[in-house]
């Protein structure tokens, strides 16, 4: 697919989005970047020489798949929603593969039968935790050795010992040679074609990384196939992007909605060897490894980048937010998501600077993540420092980062599912149980305090309410207290989101109130001394109202039917600026005599604020106004109003 096509396609995406009224009026909430409601978290669980799973060869199958469900948990525990799984790490396979013999970091010996079909299994696990499974693939590596006899005798790089070449200690593909690169591409399909990955994932190893005083031995390679290249370094650069040109092309022929994406060394070229490289001074992937990831992204080849920016904030060489600029830089506009790959092995480990040693540094990485809206996610290495957590920096980072669910990022154009139905929401020993009738892949789960009347488009905006996902129509809510409304979204295989079901309120026949007045509804009345803005993004719906304090009485009133006498919680709603008043009174007309409540709107804006539980008449009158009789300076704010009966 090409660059323009997937521009095409995204700008089209965009347009039916906005069209929908829900998503308009959502625009208009405020959100909190602390709580994304999309972003790709994922942690790669590395395979080859047993890094993380299995932990050890020769373990039996029900040992092997024991710790694979530990890592689908841990990823569940700090709320990732998908996993990179290594499963062709030294040209073999993690599954019954025709082309390939089964992986000696299974059994202990390559081309033992591990007794069960690991990638089945593993794919069947992570769905069941609504997990994407992107698989992982190395391209080129044959072995970590350079003796051939070692391989077993039917393997491919023995039965075409042309197409292999030994360098630094080890076996490789020769890339140059097309029949190789159909071999790969073919071995790669095969797992595409058989099993219902998410995606497919390339890592960072193409032309061996150099060794010092060794050279490729590739020479007569190029002398046969490198006609039309007047150097190596272009020829070489050329058969890697065919090879990720064609992947793309294969995948998304065989199952479009597979996402395919690279995880490149972290830098592509520096600027003092070429003006659009990054300001950075250390290896260049594009000289280095032949990598041109640069290209992969400005072509369309990728449907995400994921660069290993491994260094920390600061690092003369390359500063993590050096980069994330520069990438972010090359994907805008493309239609290509970014990534990011984080250093998870540094934090904490001996050795490493003094900027790994602070739990802060990879949270302070997510923080410079949010200046770029191009990054859509993270992905770490790998699995077993993330479970490590040495100095505690994975839990600080969740803690500030990862404190709700997320969905991926929506991929691609396809039309959302239908809104789902709630059957049923009743309180049980082990929580609220939800069950609903839909049509999607998956499953979101939101919940908002209270029995609102309508479901407000800011409910979804952001991941505030966003209590859980799921590929089942049910699902236990263990979390919450209290009168709870819950609303149901379909998902479908590329993550486009349908409207959200009707509200369902726990454990009632829905009986209770909640009421929503926005300034520009019809429950809302002020005199024109008081303006209309859009100023701040913080805003509930499309605008709010501001007036300059005066010692006089004009209050802005929000009106409503109260059903019935009784006792009502009263939220407000503003958004907060340093220029705004910091006693704003607010009048709840309570059945007793109207109360005041003086408000500080320079800070706590942009989310529900409660002024207090009063008791309130039947009947429709203004219940709630804001008043501009203050001695203190500064606008003073009207935008919404929540009223939830008790």
């Amino acid at each position: 697919m090409t660059a323009l096509l997937r521009t095409v396609l995204a700008a089209l995406t965009a347009a039916l989005v906005i069209s929908t009224p829900t998503a308009s009026a959502a625009a208009a909430c405020s959100t909190d970047p602390a709580t994304p409601k999309r972003q790709f978290r994922a942690i790669w669980i590395s395979s080859v020489a047993n890094i993380d799973w299995p932990s050890r060869t020769g373990l039996s199958v029900s040992a092997q798949q024991t710790e694979f469900r530990a890592w689908l948990d841990l990823a569940v525990a700090k709320r990732m929603n998908a996993v990179v799984v290594q499963i062709r790490p030294t040209a073999d396979a993690f599954w019954p593969s025709p082309y390939e013999p089964w992986s000696q970091w299974l059994t202990g010996t390559q081309g033992g039968n591990p007794g069960y079909d690991p990638l089945a299994f593993m794919v069947r696990e992570a769905h069941a935790r609504n997990l994407e499974f992107h698989a992982w693939f190395n391209p080129y590596r044959i072995a970590n050795h350079d003796d051939p006899t070692r391989l077993v005798s039917s393997h491919p790089a023995r039965q075409n010992p042309g197409w292999r070449f030994a360098y630094g200690g080890k076996l490789y593909y020769n890339p140059g040679i097309p029949a190789v690169r159909d071999f790969i591409e073919d071995a790669i399909m095969d797992a595409v074609s058989r099993y219902d990955v998410d995606g497919v994932h390339l890592d960072d190893y193409f032309y061996p990384y150099p060794v010092s005083g060794q050279s490729i031995p590739d020479s007569a390679t190029y002398q046969q196939y490198g006609s039309g290249f007047s150097n190596i370094g272009d020829w070489r650069r050329n058969n890697v992007n065919l090879l990720v040109r064609e992947l793309d092309q294969r995948i998304h022929t065989a199952k479009p909605h597979v996402s395919f994406g690279v995880s490149p060394f972290g830098i592509w070229r520096n600027a003092g060897t070429d003006p659009l490289g990054s300001r950075t001074s250390g290896l260049q992937s594009y000289d280095a490894i032949y990598a041109d990831s640069r290209q992969w992204v400005k072509q369309g080849w990728v449907d995400y980048i994921a660069p290993q920016i491994y260094w920390h904030i600061g690092f003369s060489t390359a500063a993590y937010e050096v980069l994330t600029a520069w990438w972010s830089d090359v994907v805008r506009d493309t239609g290509v998501q970014l990534v990011v790959g984080q250093a998870a092995y540094r934090a904490g480990a001996s050795g490493q600077e003094a900027a790994w040693q602070d739990p802060n540094e990879l949270s302070d990485h997510l923080h410079d993540n949010r200046r770029h809206p191009e990054i859509v996610g993270d992905v770490y290495f790998s699995a077993k420092d993330v479970k490590a957590d040495r100095i505690g920096a994975i839990t600080r980072l969740v803690g500030a980062h990862y404190t709700k669910p997320a969905l991926p990022p929506a991929r691609g154009s396809a039309a959302a599912p239908a809104a789902p139905v709630i059957t049923s929401a009743t309180q049980g020993s082990n929580g609220v149980q939800l069950s609903w009738t839909g049509s999607g892949t998956s499953y979101a789960v939101y919940r908002v305090a209270g029995t609102p009347s309508t479901a407000d488009p800011c409910f979804f905006a952001d991941a505030r309410n966003l209590v859980g996902t799921t590929r089942q129509t049910t699902f236990t809510d263990t979390t919450a207290s209290g009168t709870q409304t819950y609303y149901v979204t379909a998902l479908n295989r590329t993550h486009q989101e349908s409207a959200p079901s009707p509200g369902k309120v726990a454990g009632s026949s829905g009986g209770s109130f909640s009421v929503v007045i926005d300034n520009a509804g019809s429950g809302f009345a002020a005199s024109a001394n008081w303006g209309t803005s859009t100023y701040s993004t913080q805003l509930h719906g499309t605008d709010y109202r501001f007036a300059d304090p005066v010692a006089a009485s004009d209050p802005a009133w929000f009106q409503a039917a109260i059903p019935s006498a009784g006792s009502y919680r009263v939220e407000v709603w503003y958004p907060a600026n340093s220029g705004y008043n910091s006693a704003t009174p607010y009048i709840v007309a309570a059945s007793g005599g109207n109360q005041t409540v003086n408000v500080d709107q320079r800070s706590g804006g942009g989310a529900w604020r409660t002024l207090g539980t009063y008791q309130l008449a039947a009947g429709t009158y203004n219940v709630v106004g804001v008043s501009r009789w203050t001695s203190t300076t500064g606008y003073v704010i009207a935008d919404a109003v929540r009223i939830t009966k008790v």
